[in-house]
């Protein structure tokens, strides 16, 4: 059976403390599985990019492309480069990692190494799952957390774990259709992958992860993005046809980026 294409895509946004421990992450294990990376910087103000570029210098043997956002489109839109450049590219799967450091790509090496993500069309890193592990997470959220996941799971008809967390795995052939363009480039652009998922019946599976809070600066506002995710839901619920609608605040005609470099 031939080697899997994967592309390993890190979106970055004012991490610069953080992206040099992600990017650590990438030893000869992990490359054992992953062909390229792609760091997706999302027009940051701090000095994220330098740091990245200084890393490359350093790991010339790693097969890295730094690229600039032509503007900052928010989390969803960064996701949304990354799949373009995947999808023509031709690779197989693309696995998202944060670069804020929460997560931990060893923790997808037994989806690797077993080929687990080869059965579905999304192997999803869950937070909330009884055997993952979380540090520094209030219960105060977790317990939002949960109960969102089970209002998602009703609505969807399938066990959900997590509405997003920042290490997923996804199948390219699944995003050629580009369904995902006219989803929210903010945070909640993953609560409508989970939809879809639904709406164009995907196989999704979850995959238990560990999960940190230390020195990442939240972009979350969690009250008013809770009310409006409850919207989105009971909306859905009501005709599941509303994910073809476009969710964007501000509509993009194409979501451009520069490579800034290359290794």
């Amino acid at each position: 059976m031939m080697k899997d294409r994967i592309l390993l895509f890190i979106p970055a946004y004012n991490c610069e403390k953080q992206i040099i421990r992600v990017l650590g992450q990438l030893d000869r294990e992990v490359l054992r599985y992953i062909g390229h990376v792609l760091v997706v910087n999302n027009r940051s103000t701090d000095q994220t990019e330098e740091v990245v570029k200084s890393f490359m210098e350093r790991h010339s043997d790693i097969p890295l492309t730094l690229l600039r956002n032509k503007e900052n489109y928010g989390l969803g839109g960064s996701h949304k480069v990354a799949f373009q450049y995947a999808i023509d590219r031709g690779y197989d799967y693309v696995i998202v990692l944060h670069g804020d450091d929460q997560g931990m790509l060893t923790d997808f090496m037994p989806v690797l190494s077993h080929h687990t993500y080869r059965k579905h069309d999304a192997v999803l890193g869950a937070r909330f799952m009884r055997e993952s592990r979380l540090k520094g997470y209030s219960r105060f959220r977790t317990f939002g957390n949960i109960v969102y996941d089970f209002l998602f799971a009703f609505i969807v008809r399938k066990k959900i774990y997590d509405l997003g967390s920042g290490l997923n795995m996804y199948r390219v052939e699944s995003l050629k259709s580009e369904y995902y363009m006219k989803f929210p480039d903010n945070l909640m652009f993953n609560y409508c992958m989970i939809l879809a998922s639904e709406f164009y019946a995907q196989d999704i599976c979850f995959f238990p992860i560990s999960w940190r809070e230390d020195d990442q600066v939240s972009n979350v506002k969690m009250m008013n993005q809770a009310v409006t995710v409850l919207k989105m839901l009971f909306a859905y619920y009501r005709n599941p046809a509303v994910i073809l609608e476009d969710y964007r605040e501000k509509k993009i005609e194409s979501y451009g980026a520069e490579v800034i470099s290359v290794e």
